[in-house]
Formats: structure tokens, C-alpha cells, sequence
């Protein structure tokens, strides 16, 4: 399984980041948390959300009023957003699949290699 984040890099605060996970090699409709986490510098992994083989979605309770995660089956690709962004809200953030949810390490499932959005005030 391989998975691809992408999203615009760059956002203006107050707006909404959008990342997306391409993923090949199995199909998003399969029995995993579709997730997303995410590391801050000096901070640990933080676990973002997740979306389920059936499309029900899990949060952060911490993130939750923010966040939220779609997904395209046709595609094979899912998203997430987050609204009223700020600039401590750049970190690296994975997308992955995994077997529980929340998750906080990358060290199990398989994971995207990430990507940093950039938040201009």
C-alpha cells in the first residue's frame, strides 16, 4: 500500500487547509482507519482523524470544532480539512492507514511521507 499527501503548501491565516491522501495499492473501502496525524516541532505525533472502510469519521476531540475528513472512492483519495487555520497549524502531517484508532506513531501501517503546509499571517 502506498499513499501520496498533497495539498496547496501555502494558505492564509483564518482560511482552510486542505490535504489530500492518494492512495494505491488497496482500495480505501477496506477494513482500515483511513487517518491523518500530524508532528509539530518539539511536539510529539498528534492524531488528527480518521475515516472508516464504511465513510464514518472520528476526531480529535482537541481538533474536532476544525476538522473534517471526506473522501472520494472513485478516486481513491481522501481529505482533510481544517478551518481557521494558524501558523501552529504547519506541521508535517501523514496520512496513513491503520488497524486502531487514535494512532500516534508511523511505525505501524503504512504511511505517506508527509507534508507541510505553510500558514502566511
Amino acid at each position: 500500500v502506498q499513499l501520496q499527501e498533497s495539498g496547496p503548501g501555502l494558505v492564509q491565516s483564518s482560511q482552510t487547509l486542505s490535504l489530500t491522501c492518494t492512495v494505491s495499492g488497496a482500495s480505501i473501502t477496506t477494513d482500515y482507519y483511513w487517518s491523518w496525524i500530524r508532528q509539530t516541532p518539539g511536539k510529539g505525533l498528534e492524531w488528527v482523524g480518521a475515516i472508516g472502510c464504511v465513510g464514518s469519521v472520528y476526531y480529535n476531540p482537541s481538533l474536532k470544532r476544525r476538522a473534517s475528513i471526506s473522501r472520494d472512492t472513485s478516486k481513491n483519495q481522501f481529505t482533510l480539512h481544517l478551518t481557521s487555520v494558524t501558523p501552529e497549524d504547519t506541521p508535517v502531517s501523514y496520512c496513513g492507514s491503520a488497524s486502531q484508532r487514535p494512532v500516534t506513531t508511523t511505525s505501524s501501517g503504512n504511511w505517506g511521507q508527509g507534508t507541510k503546509g505553510t500558514v502566511s499571517s
